[in-house]
């Protein structure tokens, strides 16, 4: 069975790959506006599932995997900064506290379904503002939920993770693995 990764992210079809190496990729392209009322918690899953359920519309015989993550602090959900300000804000706001990492998963074939999440607590550092303004000047946060990406120059922000280091990158490998069986099993 054809196996699709709705989605561009290079590091989910990394990490995809720890699953299988035969996949294809067809980013979702749906409108990832939440509508009101989704609470912070539930949005990477509620998108996860739009964008697993799109390409599985185009592709009905095939296993689909769509994902999102959330990166949501005081109850406020820090998606890609616009720019370089919004990074140092959204860094600023991390820095010396602890959030949450939401990567919601959702496997789709046909009209048949299967979604999860997986949260994982992140600690910063207290970060400088010369430190800040060092990582934003790598253009590692420009693409990334929160402004930082835990698997590259972003490492160095973290003081400590409680959960899934791959689910903070994107894709919950392990468990994903357990899903996929199960979910392939089922149909």
């Amino acid at each position: 069975m054809k196996i699709i990764l709705a989605s561009a992210s290079p590091r989910r079809q990394e990490l995809l790959r720890y699953i299988t190496p035969d996949f294809e990729v067809m980013p979702a392209d749906v409108d990832e506006t939440l509508p009101e009322g989704v609470p912070a918690e539930d949005s990477a899953e509620f998108l996860a599932v739009r964008k697993a359920v799109h390409v599985a519309q185009c592709c009905p015989e095939s296993v689909v995997i769509g994902s999102d993550t959330v990166v949501i602090i005081d109850g406020e959900i820090l998606g890609k900064p616009e720019n370089e300000a919004d990074a140092e804000r959204m860094l600023k706001k991390l820095s010396g506290r602890v959030h949450k990492v939401i990567t919601g998963v959702c496997i789709a074939c046909g009209k048949k379904t299967f979604s999860f999440s997986e949260a994982t607590d992140v600690k910063f550092y207290k970060l400088s503002d010369e430190e800040i303004s060092e990582y934003i000047a790598t253009g590692d946060p420009m693409d990334k939920a929160g402004a930082y990406g835990i698997q590259s120059d972003g490492c160095v922000l973290v003081e400590k993770i409680d959960g899934d280091f791959f689910a903070v990158m994107g894709l919950p490998v392990a468990r994903l693995k357990r899903a996929m069986k199960m979910f392939v099993d089922s149909i």
